[in-house]
């Protein structure tokens, strides 16, 4: 099968791609990226040298002619492209809603008049705002920033695919772990960096607010058997745990003990979101997280240079 893979250059991108070339079910493996995040890392390397599978297209969401183009022949459309710049997800509400929002839409109708036969979108468990308690599918989004708002607005535009392929919305937690796309303005690799060459680390807030989170490598692993499992299309979070900021710091403080931590706004208390994990859908998606967050943490520090 041929696959699309929107924002392929990007941090989850980047792993799944390199999962996609070795799926022995998928013969060509198209990347459609901007380059806006200046990311060049997965054009290098040995894993993926001149590899036969695997091409490159630079292009924009908003660009419908380029889409319908590149669109041709495609089996499988991963949609991972968005405009995500945490922790300012509540400035420049423009940018979010043409790419993640508007941006989508083209994406979906360009999908509609194509032979797509499945079409798997990654959300964010952001789209539920906040709770007092743990969300799962069931609960009513209540999106609290422009990153989320226009993040659901892209899920709206995709349901329309439900009646016609097989549709899935994954919404992911707060993805973490090392990559060769690395970003660093997620909490936990935010704190691992600061963690390794700072050692200090910044809590906003008083570190008391919950957040949920899935490993890079599962979310790749995931996403990469959802070409042929055997789920249904739907709408599912996909998460592994829920864990308090202040918890990350002291598993931190144990891999580095000369670590120290310093609160902005200590007064604060920022808002909650704890998503139920969805163990049967894990399941299903090949999703096992048999490492303690202290392990993996470990590893992570493992791959700096220095």
């Amino acid at each position: 099968m041929n696959v699309l893979v929107t924002g392929g250059a990007g941090y989850i991108g980047t792993e799944l791609v390199n999962l996609l070339v070795s799926n022995p079910s998928v013969d060509k493996v198209i990347v459609y990226d901007n380059l806006s995040r200046m990311n060049y890392n997965l054009f290098l390397g040995l894993k993926l040298q001149k590899h036969p599978k695997l091409s490159f297209v630079k292009g924009e969401l908003l660009d419908s002619r380029s889409l319908r183009k590149v669109l041709k022949d495609i089996d499988v459309v991963y949609h991972l492209a968005a405009k995500v710049t945490t922790p300012f997800d509540n400035s420049d509400s423009h940018v979010y809603e043409q790419v993640n929002h508007w941006g989508t839409a083209e994406l979906v109708y360009a999908v509609e008049e194509s032979k797509v036969k499945r079409f798997i979108y990654t959300s964010s468990s952001g789209v539920y705002g906040s709770s007092s308690g743990a969300v799962s599918e069931t609960t009513i989004p209540n999106p609290k920033t422009f990153y989320a708002i226009s993040k659901l607005r892209g899920e709206e535009h995709v349901r329309r695919l439900f009646d016609k392929i097989d549709t899935y919305i994954f919404r992911c937690g707060n993805v973490y772990g090392y990559s060769k796309s690395m970003r660093f303005d997620s909490v936990i690799n935010k704190f691992v960096f600061e963690a390794n060459f700072n050692r200090i680390v910044t809590v906003q807030g008083d570190g008391k607010q919950s957040r949920s989170f899935i490993h890079i490598d599962r979310v790749a692993k995931a996403l990469n058997n959802c070409l042929t499992t055997d789920l249904s299309g739907g709408i599912y979070n996909l998460v592994e745990r829920s864990i308090k900021i202040f918890d990350i710091v002291d598993e931190l403080k144990q891999l580095v003990p000369e670590l120290e931590f310093i609160f902005i706004n200590q007064h604060l208390k920022l808002r909650e979101l704890s998503v139920k994990e969805n163990i049967e859908v894990n399941k299903r998606l090949g999703i096992n997280h048999a490492q303690s967050l202290k392990k993996e943490l470990e590893e992570f520090l493992s791959r700096f240079s220095f």
